[in-house]
């Protein structure tokens, strides 16, 4: 089945991801460090102006994805705060100091997600092997992979991605679901070259000017290179240009 999935981490961006004409959210915070666990009021307010699955990021913090028995423990507790807010699934993701998937705390991740539809994360995308974290991961269940095949940007992991492909297809196991860089023109471009693919995620962000008129510069509030006068958020023009490559 084709997909389009966008992720977004506020109410505007949810909006205009449903009006571009998106499949399915994935819901998280804090996009500017590639995700952070989202807010179960946030949700609760996606979920009553719109009608789209939302899947939910659930990482505790920025940097690796080696975790602890507390950080276990505490993503365990906001999947279930989310899960009563109305979340449909969850995006999770565990490996070890080795780079492999971490089966134990991947089990104790999914036990929390009660059965709700489980996406792994592109923590696959700095496993030592993605192939065996693929087959992993279609082992426990879940039904999609997030991945730019290894690589910074989706076009330049084509070949990693091809491979996960074949190998979705063999096992008819998770679906392959492609991400980082990804637009309209990537999508065409893909679809190229992995006829196989089918399922895209993106972002579809824009920055919009921030209304302050009263700008003090030089006072960052976070990353370096990230300034407070302007605003990511998801573009419907540009979802829905994706979503028409997706379709074509």
């Amino acid at each position: 089945m084709k997909l389009l999935e966008v992720c977004v981490d506020s109410l505007a961006s949810a909006l205009a991801a449903k009006q571009g004409g998106a499949d399915r959210l994935e819901f998280c915070s804090a996009l500017a460090v590639g995700g952070l666990t989202p807010y179960a009021d946030l949700l609760r307010q996606i979920k009553a102006e719109l009608d789209l699955p939302v899947r939910c990021l659930m990482r505790p913090r920025a940097g690796d994805f080696l975790y602890t028995r507390d950080e276990l423990e505490l993503l365990c507790r906001q999947i279930e705060t989310l899960r009563s807010a109305g979340a449909d699934g969850f995006v999770i993701g565990a490996l070890t100091p080795e780079g492999t998937l971490d089966l134990p705390a991947m089990r104790t991740l999914l036990d929390a997600c009660g059965g709700a539809p489980v996406t792994l994360h592109r923590c696959i995308d700095v496993s030592r092997d993605l192939c065996a974290t693929y087959r992993a991961a279609a082992a426990l269940g879940i039904d999609t992979v997030l991945t730019s095949g290894g690589a910074g940007s989706c076009r330049k992991g084509i070949s990693q991605l091809a491979a996960l492909l074949s190998l979705r297809d063999e096992l008819d196991g998770p679906e392959v679901l492609i991400g980082a860089g990804v637009n309209a023109a990537v999508i065409d471009e893909l679809r190229v070259a992995l006829p196989g693919a089918r399922a895209f995620h993106a972002s579809c962000k824009t920055l919009l000017e921030s209304g302050m008129t009263f700008r003090r510069e030089g006072v960052p509030m976070g990353l370096p290179g990230l300034d407070e006068w302007h605003i990511q958020q998801t573009d419907a023009d540009a979802v829905r240009a994706a979503k028409a490559a997706v379709m074509r």
